[in-house]
């Protein structure tokens, strides 16, 4: 790539830097910050950036940016004679906001509700560590060579204790009682007066799968343990599911040395698209690489024989794989939307004027909320979401303060669903599908 020269180091003459955003990853791109590693430095323009350049953190194009506006909510109260000037604040010892979930969706929630309501307690439920990271390196972590220890940003403790939120990690969130606005989880009941899920959607594992024979790797905690399951030496991977996840896994893991069994019931990998458009093309790059696709067959019987693991087909061949992963797409879990008794439309079904629930006082967001019947499994749309979804709870923040019903004043922000344009981070060959 060709180094671009930044026009200075200093603010502009207008003095706003710009933003930009990748609609395939949701990397923000920073004038001031420039991209050091890849030759971009402090102050260089976006206008100014190489044709070539790729994004630092999914490797899609240039193109695959646009001009990103960071939420501004202050602007939002001041839109309002009923909200200027107000500090919304409430007692520490008050039931707050609590957010089941602690993946991009969560985390970029709490820094929105934080810099708007900086009194407000807000705690953070999640069944994993939580640590920060980017979840789109998963697919390109081995052959970019990233250990998997170097894919945390930040911990969990230390962005707890930077957005000043209480934090229960590897903690189950078990039931919502409407009622008593109360979540139930693994360390004791907790009082709120807004609830968040944002707890995502989780592999899904049809029959022969079973959880005790294969990986999903939905999250880190997840890929930590299958790479550590490989070791450092070469190993044979089977794949069960060649959609977006499976082809991306499986070309990551044959650039880092292994070798690759992808199955799938459909002809082609990537077969939500055209096979010319995708499949095809990607077979024909996968050529050089130590991947064998076998498609259309359905995968029959899982079982563990001695340190490996044997997959038969219906058709009645066999594969011996060291180690398997499920990649048969996503699920939104349901117990807790269950428990709360809230309309269920292929997710959580939220309002997108405000990502409220079918139960007043619960909201949702990320991978596991649908709009209109319509679920929401890519990062871009999170930031925006975020975005709702405070600008909702600072209403609702100062319709309690004033004693008013927090229904009467709808959000300023309602949330957009926008045709997703798919980048497929197959190194080999990167795709932008519709």
């Amino acid at each position: 790539m060709s180094v671009a020269t930044p026009r200075a180091s200093l603010a502009p003459a207008d003095g706003a830097w710009q933003l930009y955003i990748c609609h395939a990853c949701g990397y923000i791109y920073n004038e001031q910050d420039g991209d050091p590693d890849s030759g971009l430095l402090a102050g260089t323009r976006f206008a100014d950036i190489p044709e070539d350049w790729a994004c630092p953190l999914c490797g899609v194009t240039k193109s695959d940016f646009e001009l990103y506006v960071a939420p501004n909510l202050s602007a939002l109260q001041n839109s309002s004679a009923s909200m200027a000037g107000t500090h919304l604040a409430s007692p520490r010892s008050a039931p707050g906001i609590v957010v089941v979930g602690a993946g991009k969706a969560g985390w970029q929630l709490v820094q929105n509700l934080r810099s708007q309501l900086p009194d407000t307690p807000i705690t953070l439920v999640t069944a994993c560590a939580g640590d920060v990271y980017d979840k789109p390196l998963l697919s390109v972590a081995m052959a970019r060579q990233i250990q998997p220890q170097a894919l945390v940003k930040e911990t969990s403790s230390e962005a707890a204790a930077r957005w000043q939120v209480r934090l229960l990690a590897h903690t189950q969130a078990l039931h919502i009682c409407p009622e008593s606005r109360t979540l139930r989880t693994t360390q004791g009941p907790l009082r709120y007066a807004h609830l968040v899920l944002a707890h995502g959607a989780e592999a899904a594992l049809p029959a022969p799968l079973r959880a005790d024979l294969c990986w999903r790797i939905n999250h880190l905690q997840a890929y930590q343990r299958f790479q550590a399951a490989l070791g450092t030496t070469p190993r044979h991977v089977a794949i069960v599911g060649a959609g977006l996840i499976g082809s991306e896994l499986a070309n990551d893991l044959a650039l880092g040395g292994h070798r690759v069994t992808l199955i799938d019931t459909q002809a082609r990998p990537l077969a939500r698209w055209p096979a010319d458009q995708a499949g095809e093309p990607l077979l024909a790059a996968w050529s050089g690489l130590p991947i064998h696709f076998m498609g259309a067959v359905q995968l029959q019987d899982l079982q563990r024989q001695g340190d490996q693991y044997r997959l038969t087909t219906s058709d009645g061949q066999t594969v011996m794989a060291d180690q398997v992963v499920a990649a048969t797409g996503l699920v939104t879990p349901t117990r807790l939307a269950r428990s709360a008794g809230l309309v269920w439309q292929n997710g959580i079904a939220v309002d997108a004027q405000t990502l409220q629930t079918s139960v007043p006082q619960i909201y949702a967001l990320g991978d596991c909320i649908s709009v209109n019947g319509q679920s929401s499994r890519f990062i871009e749309p999170i930031l925006r979401q975020a975005q709702t979804l405070t600008a909702a709870l600072v209403c609702a923040a100062q319709c309690q303060a004033d004693m008013r019903d927090s229904t009467v004043q709808p959000c300023a922000q309602p949330y957009a669903v926008r045709d997703a344009v798919v980048r497929v981070k197959t190194t080999s060959l990167p795709l932008s599908l519709h």
